[in-house]
């Protein structure tokens, strides 16, 4: 249960807004950075998952990279303090505009995901008469076990590079003299909480490094991306992920060659229970059969439950009353995918209760909208 003693705080905002537990997030990090730094690990944050100004400056502080998917986080990462060189950018459709301001930047490396892209960093850093790092994106066929919007790793999914293209692809970069490949990069998914996929990764990463060793290549860089899951269910007895026994899983599975570094792209684990969607009850409608609780909070806020049917815990803070109601708790927008949860167990609520939305500090803001004409909403930290 959020901290009823938050109340007074929440109080003086209007609703609805995102509240950030500062000091969550910084012991958060550092059970990241104690974990990684046995096996000399490098760990980039993804932007993807939060960008909100405050706690990017808080990640950038304790030494974290930044992986980017757009032109504009690679911008925002420049401009928040991250070290050019400790920036990656991936994504299967980099705009010239988008390549050619990381290239004027000089950023540490392209995550690329096709024979085309290839080409079209190599024709744009000619033209700029500089050299490109990069790394080939791979499909390893892994799957996630997960939702299947979140999957990125199967032959079916739009990302990376497959094997069978291997050799094409080895037989393009021979041509393209402004391309530096230094690396392979790995993303099989999102919201893994199993860590038998990061296993069987490991298996195909060494597979794969191998191969291209017998090609020639001698890469410095695997990066296995992230996608390290978060307990969604009980949020406050497992607030900060069990990381030693992930990093473990790539130490005693994965065969790193000497002198190369293992990285790592973690966004959700960092910040998801970090935050809190802060709504208030606006109206109770009773039925015959369905009970609804009525925000002000709503999809624009917060789309992963209608996007993914995802599951966030929902808790009224304020409500001091012992007799237990089910809910369809749901917002105000013009939709019926427009719900939070359905049948939910609340003490018994009312017009005005505090409702708090758990573990939403990861792809919440950032994927806000104001579709409906809704207000931009706003973020407070204690």
């Amino acid at each position: 249960m959020l901290n009823k003693n938050l109340l007074p705080t929440i109080n003086q905002y209007k609703t609805p807004f995102y509240l950030y537990d500062l000091e969550l997030l910084q012991k958060t990090i550092s059970a990241i950075l104690t974990e990684s730094k046995k096996y000399n690990y490098h760990v980039h944050y993804a932007f993807k998952a939060n960008s909100n100004k405050t706690l990017i400056e808080i990640i950038n502080k304790n030494g974290l990279g930044a992986d980017c998917v757009s032109g504009n986080e690679v911008k925002c990462a420049i401009e928040n303090g991250f070290n050019n060189n400790s920036i990656v950018y991936a994504g299967v459709g980099k705009s010239d505009d988008e390549i050619n301001y990381a290239l004027d930047n000089q950023i540490f490396c392209f995550n690329c995901e096709s024979v085309q892209e290839l080409i079209v960093i190599n024709e744009l850093a000619q033209q700029k008469n500089t050299i490109a790092q990069i790394a080939l994106r791979i499909n390893p066929n892994v799957d996630a076990y997960t939702h299947k919007y979140i999957t990125t790793g199967l032959e079916e999914n739009k990302f990376g590079i497959n094997p069978y293209e291997f050799e094409s692809v080895i037989d393009q970069i021979k041509k393209l003299p402004c391309i530096k490949l230094i690396g392979l990069h790995f993303h099989i998914g999102s919201q893994i909480t199993d860590l038998s996929p990061f296993k069987k990764l490991c298996t195909r990463v060494n597979e794969i490094n191998t191969y291209f060793l017998s090609k020639g290549y001698d890469l410095p860089i695997i990066n296995v991306g992230g996608g390290l899951g978060i307990n969604y269910h009980e949020p406050d007895k497992e607030a900060i992920n069990n990381f030693e026994a992930y990093f473990k899983v790539f130490n005693d599975f994965i065969e790193l060659r000497k002198n190369q570094e293992l990285h790592f792209e973690l966004g959700r684990s960092v910040i998801a229970n970090c935050g809190n969607l802060i709504s208030k009850v606006l109206y109770i409608k009773n039925g015959i059969n369905t009970n609804f609780a009525i925000l002000d909070a709503g999809m624009t806020e917060l789309i992963r439950p209608a996007l993914y049917q995802a599951f966030h815990k929902i808790e009224n803070v304020s409500s001091t009353s012992t007799t237990i109601v089910k809910y369809d708790v749901v917002g105000p927008i013009c939709e019926s995918s427009d719900c939070f949860g359905k049948a939910v167990e609340l003490p018994l609520t009312q017009r005005g209760d505090i409702i708090a939305i758990r573990s939403a500090g990861a792809y919440g803001e950032v994927m806000s909208s104001r579709y409906n004409l809704r207000d931009e909403i706003r973020s407070y930290f204690y």
